[in-house]
Order: C-alpha cells, then sequence, then structure tokens
C-alpha cells in the first residue's frame, strides 16, 4: 500500500487539502474559497464555522481527487494564517465573534496605547516582535473588552482562545469530546504573549494585555512524536494522527527546505512574506524586522528565523480585479502589465492595512501617485506588481543587514510566482537570482514534512532536502541606473503615503 501526508492549509482567502507522496510530490489536492467580512474600513473578519466546514470538505475533496482511501494516510498536518484570533465556548463549539483577522486595524488605538505606556522595548525584547494591530494579543484584548460575557466566561475557563490552528485542531480531534486545546512554537511566537526564548506563555504579558492564562492553549512542538490527538473515525473513515502544526510562512520556509542558517524564501499570497533562518538562537532586529520562531521539533531543536512582513501583495491584484474591475482575474496581469515596457511614472503603495517591515507604520495608507494622461490601466497593473517587488527589496535589505550576510539568490513559492513577469521583476529590482521549485505550494508542503517527521514517513531533515528541486531561475537584466532610478521614485511614494492617519487618530 503507498502511504501519504495530508496538510491542511487554511490561508487568509480559503482552505486547501494536499497530499504528498514521500517524494514530497503532490498527488491530490481540493480547495474553498470562504468570505471576507468586511463591517468597517480597516476591519478584516472571517466566519470560523464557515472554516472548519471547509476544512471538512477539502479533506475529503483532496482524497476523492486523488482516489487514496484515508487507510492510506499516516498523519495529519496544519498551517494556517498565523495572527488570525479566534474565542470560542469549550462547551458548545461556538464561536463568541467572528476571527478576526491578522490584517484587521481595530486595535490601532489599543496598540498606541500599548506604545504611549513605553512598553515597546520591553515587548520586543520578550517578544522579538514590535507593537502592531497585526498580532493576536491585541486582537484578543479587543474581543475581551468588546464581546459582552466574554471575558467573565474566559475568567471562568468557558472561553477557548486560539489562533486558526488551534481552531481546527480542536475540532478535528474531538471538539466537545474532547478536543485538544493546543497550539504549536510558530504560532504562539505571533501572538505578544509567549516569551520568544523559553517558549512559555509570559505572566507578565498576560497580565499587560488583560489575558486570563485558562483560556490560552499548550504551547507544543511543530513536529510532534506524541501527536496533538486524532480525528475521529466518522470524520474521514479513519483515526489519523494529528501531528504536525506550522505556521504558513514558517511552512513555507520548511516546504523550501531553508533549513540552514542564512537561507531565506519569500512567499506570495494575499500579503509577502520574506523570512530567513538564523539558527537556534532568535536574532535581535535593528532594522524594523521580526524575530520568530522558525519551527520546533519533539527532540528539542529549536530554529529561529528572521521575517519581514508585508501586509498587501496579492491583496493588490485582488483589488484591481473586485474593486476597480481593472482586471478580470490575477492571471491576467501578467499580459496586461507586461503590454507596457516600464510603469510611465506611476507607483502604487498598496498600504491598505498600514505599512509592516521596516516601517511598521499602522497610520499609512493606500496611494497611487505619478498619474498623467498618460498613464494607463496597464501601467497600474504593472505598478501593483512592482510595488510587490520594491517592497520586498525594503525588506531583504533590512535582513542583511540583521544577519550580517548577502544572499545570492532568493528562494520563492505562493500562487503569485506563476506570473512570470512578476518574478522577472523581482530578480531585477533585487539584483539577484530567483528560484522557483518544482512544487509551488510549499506551505502545506512544511506542513506535510512536520506530520511526516513525527510518524516517521521522513527520517530527519536530510530526508526533506534530497526532495527541493529547481523549476526554474530568474537572473536580473535591469542595469543599475534603470534600478537606481526605479527604487527612488517609490522610495518618494512611500514617503507620501506614510502617516495618512495620524493627525486624525490622534
Amino acid at each position: 500500500m503507498k502511504r501519504y501526508v495530508a496538510a491542511i492549509d487554511q490561508g487568509t482567502t480559503g482552505t486547501r487539502c494536499m497530499l504528498f507522496d514521500h517524494q514530497g510530490l503532490d498527488v491530490g489536492r481540493h480547495y474553498k474559497e470562504h468570505e471576507q467580512i468586511l463591517p468597517r474600513p480597516g476591519w478584516v473578519e472571517h466566519d470560523p464555522l464557515e472554516i472548519w466546514h471547509a476544512t471538512q470538505e477539502v479533506v475529503h475533496g483532496a482524497l476523492a481527487q486523488a482516489g487514496v482511501g484515508p487507510e492510506e494516510l499516516v498523519g495529519l498536518g496544519i498551517t494556517n494564517q498565523r495572527e488570525t484570533t479566534v474565542v470560542w465556548n469549550r462547551h458548545t463549539g461556538r464561536p463568541y465573534h467572528n476571527a478576526v483577522v491578522w490584517q484587521c486595524m481595530r486595535t490601532q488605538a489599543i496598540c498606541q496605547q500599548l506604545q504611549d505606556d513605553g512598553l515597546e522595548p520591553l515587548l520586543r525584547e520578550r517578544t522579538g516582535l514590535v507593537i502592531s494591530a497585526y498580532f493576536s494579543g491585541p486582537k484578543l484584548k479587543w474581543l475581551l473588552e468588546n464581546v459582552p460575557g466574554l471575558r467573565a466566561a474566559a475568567e471562568s475557563g468557558d472561553a477557548l482562545f486560539g489562533t486558526i490552528d488551534s481552531w481546527l485542531i480542536w475540532n478535528l480531534t474531538g471538539g466537545v469530546q474532547g478536543g485538544a486545546h493546543v497550539t504549536d512554537v510558530t504560532n504562539a511566537s505571533r501572538t505578544m504573549l509567549m516569551d520568544l526564548r523559553t517558549c512559555q506563555w509570559d505572566p507578565e504579558l498576560l497580565d499587560i494585555l488583560g489575558v486570563p492564562a485558562q483560556m490560552l492553549p499548550e504551547i507544543r512542538p511543530s513536529s510532534d512524536s506524541r501527536t496533538y490527538g486524532a480525528t475521529p473515525k466518522a470524520l474521514f473513515g479513519e483515526s489519523l494522527p494529528v501531528c504536525g502544526c506550522l505556521g504558513d510562512q514558517q511552512g513555507a520556509l520548511v516546504g523550501q527546505t531553508c533549513l540552514t542558517p542564512g537561507e531565506a524564501k519569500n512567499t506570495y499570497g494575499t500579503g509577502s512574506f520574506l523570512l530567513m533562518h538564523t539558527g537556534d538562537r532568535p536574532v535581535p532586529s535593528q532594522s524594523g524586522l521580526l524575530s520568530t520562531v522558525a519551527y520546533g521539533l519533539d527532540s528539542g531543536v529549536r530554529a529561529y528565523a528572521l521575517e519581514g512582513s508585508i501586509a498587501v501583495t496579492g491583496a493588490a491584484v485582488q483589488w484591481l480585479r473586485d474593486n476597480l474591475g481593472i482586471v478580470q482575474s490575477a492571471a491576467e496581469t501578467e499580459a496586461v502589465a507586461a503590454s507596457v515596457a516600464d510603469n510611465g511614472g506611476v507607483y502604487f503603495v498598496p498600504a491598505f492595512s498600514g505599512l509592516y517591515a521596516p516601517y511598521w507604520d499602522m497610520y499609512a495608507r493606500g496611494a497611487i501617485l505619478g498619474l498623467t494622461r498618460y498613464a494607463t490601466k496597464a501601467h497600474l497593473v504593472r505598478a501593483t506588481l512592482e510595488a510587490i517587488c520594491y517592497r520586498s527589496r525594503e525588506v531583504l535589505e533590512a535582513m542583511e543587514a540583521d544577519a550580517g550576510i548577502e544572499l545570492r539568490a532568493l528562494k520563492v513559492d505562493g500562487g503569485a510566482t506563476a506570473n512570470n513577469l512578476l518574478m522577472q521583476l523581482q530578480a531585477d529590482i533585487l539584483n539577484k537570482t530567483v528560484i522557483r521549485p518544482t512544487v509551488g505550494e510549499t506551505t502545506a508542503l512544511g506542513s506535510a514534512y512536520m506530520a511526516g517527521l513525527a510518524t516517521d514517513f521522513w527520517s530527519g531533515l536530510d530526508d526533506l532536502k534530497r526532495n527541493w528541486q529547481v523549476q526554474r531561475e530568474f537572473a536580473p537584466t535591469w542595469d543599475e541606473p534603470r534600478r537606481a532610478e526605479g527604487y527612488a521614485g517609490w522610495k518618494r511614494a512611500v514617503a507620501r503615503a506614510q502617516g495618512w492617519l495620524e493627525e486624525e487618530a490622534h
């Protein structure tokens, strides 16, 4: 009998299940989108029950598409949108509120107060993070303060908190019938509540944010041979060990087999996330990056990474499609952008949710600059692709400065990497070779690797490295004057988008 590992990839816009064989090749997949709930400008929510129902559907769909029986699966891994925050009742399984999504800006006032109280140095030293509406801790504080009855339920132990991984693992392993309330070290490291060095919840940080400890999940390794639990047989037709978990960007880092200090990858999804493996100790950033956990193995091995987070990349293309109707599909952007030789002087700063690394300006907002009568929709589409690449350059430069390492090449993954023009622009703007792997869905692959290591499907990290293969390399073609001129124009555009809401907010 052939054996496979299943990976649930629960992302910002939808949920995918993929089945992988021992070579790390996917043999079946199924995907389902979910609703983006936008109750106010800057607010983003998801329905946790819709996500749970979609998760069940895509697992069944992937098995059917591959013609694989559940008895052929050795384990189940999960990767997820990391900072999205859910609270639910342990007795009923009902959420108290929609999930507050990582992109949501409703916690600006909470974050501003933390900054005004002078807590930024403590939080950065303890967690490796900056104070930002991006992270789960302020979102949880907002829920506790704004959902009637939630604080009392949390203090009595009835309300559970988790990021999406915890919500899914709890449901997958039995839910109200004794589901496991756990998270892994990578997701916990994104909450502003975990000590980055001990990988335990920090009582002082819980007190600062007013979070009752009894609502928190247990922090476990990313690959856990003890398993987090198992699925009831009735769910998928077989009891499956749930034993691997990684936040989505750490999933891509592992899926790209960036398992040695100095290796880096960039994932192009709803946002973009550039991570560099930094070894067995966190590296403090002096350049506006985050220190985070890369993965934790149950042998006690723990790796860390530097991360640069960009809130809006693929979401900017969605905005062109859904809000402006400039393109009918994301795939269309390649041909439209290629129809012009350059951006025509147009720059688009898609700071819909503020600017993340290295600026961390929650008052920035989107801006389109340099418009003339000459500009066409093709120039705006090209400017959108270039914006993705310029933001990645800003992050990579900060990362090289912090780590003291100059990268010669960048591994890339995510749906947008199918756009050859985007990848060529990225190589030109970075002046580095861009490497696209054979398996593009590396986020899911990373969580499959964690589950497979826990069940001895793969023997160790070297076994994973042997699976990685190059599909295509993109070498830079721009000369230095063109590269410098374009980047200078981008920097001017960013300066005009920064601080847009500051006066109004104060």
